[in-house]
């Protein structure tokens, strides 16, 4: 069943008022007639199984079928602090990263940053990462929104991390699974993870110093160098398993 999201203010005496571009993808991409049903997400954990009732004033009129509470999100909120890569690199790691249910994405310009954005640029940029933020979580039946936010200096998302509970950096130069391993076993459902992830050509040291004393702990993700695009994913894909299979035990 096809998923939109709605603001919570739409959704009033049973029924959802959906505007906005998703009226016409509702009306004339997917064609849905009176009674067909789709699925629509109020961003914040709830669910809403509808039935098109009609089309008037540019507004999609839902009936409320069914009210459910969204089980599609991890136990903990996952942030991801993404050194800004080349070229259209960014849009396929929001996309995955939604998919495997982050939270939060952070991109930040770090030493070896090749892409520089100014201040216009980069809201034109985090328009687009947020369009593909949407798509990505209608597509994965999310029941929140994850929200791609300002691009800042590596200091500043130093800053924004610091309030986490676990902050982990890999780093090539880090040497063996042991800290990783541990700290990803210490990782409580319901704690805050933010994961720091270099642009291509990695962190300098200075850098990893730095995140050290903001409170980041450095591991390695085996002996194999991934890149900018993998690395991130590969961190995100072991914190759900390990943190869905760690709340299926409770």
């Amino acid at each position: 069943m096809q998923q939109f999201f709605t603001r919570s203010s739409w959704i009033r005496e049973g029924k959802v008022y959906l505007e906005g571009p998703d009226v016409n993808h509702i009306k004339n991409v997917l064609r849905m007639r009176s009674g067909e049903e789709v699925q629509i997400s109020d961003g914040a954990g709830m669910i809403y199984r509808c039935s098109v009732n009609s089309y008037e004033d540019g507004k999609a009129v839902l009936n409320i079928v069914e009210e459910l509470k969204s089980d599609t999100e991890l136990p903990s909120r996952i942030y991801l602090f993404q050194g800004l890569p080349k070229g259209d690199k960014m849009d396929w790691i929001v996309q995955k990263a939604v998919e495997l249910g982050v939270y939060r994405v952070i991109p930040f310009s770090a030493r070896r940053s090749i892409v520089k954005l100014d201040e216009k640029k980069a809201k034109k940029r985090q328009e687009r990462w947020q369009a593909v933020a949407k798509g990505a979580a209608e597509q994965s039946k999310r029941g929140t929104m994850p929200v791609v936010e300002k691009v800042r200096s590596f200091e500043e998302a130093l800053r924004t991390a610091e309030g986490l509970d676990v902050v982990m950096i890999p780093y090539e130069l880090e040497e063996g699974m042991g800290e990783t391993a541990k700290v990803i076993d210490s990782i409580e459902p319901g704690q805050s993870v933010g994961v720091f992830i270099g642009p291509e050509g990695g962190f300098e040291k200075e850098e990893i110093d730095l995140a050290v004393r903001f409170g980041a702990v450095p591991v390695s993700l085996g002996k194999r160098i991934l890149r900018t695009e993998t690395a991130g994913l590969t961190t995100l894909s072991i914190l759900m398993y390990h943190l869905e299979s760690r709340s299926h035990s409770l």
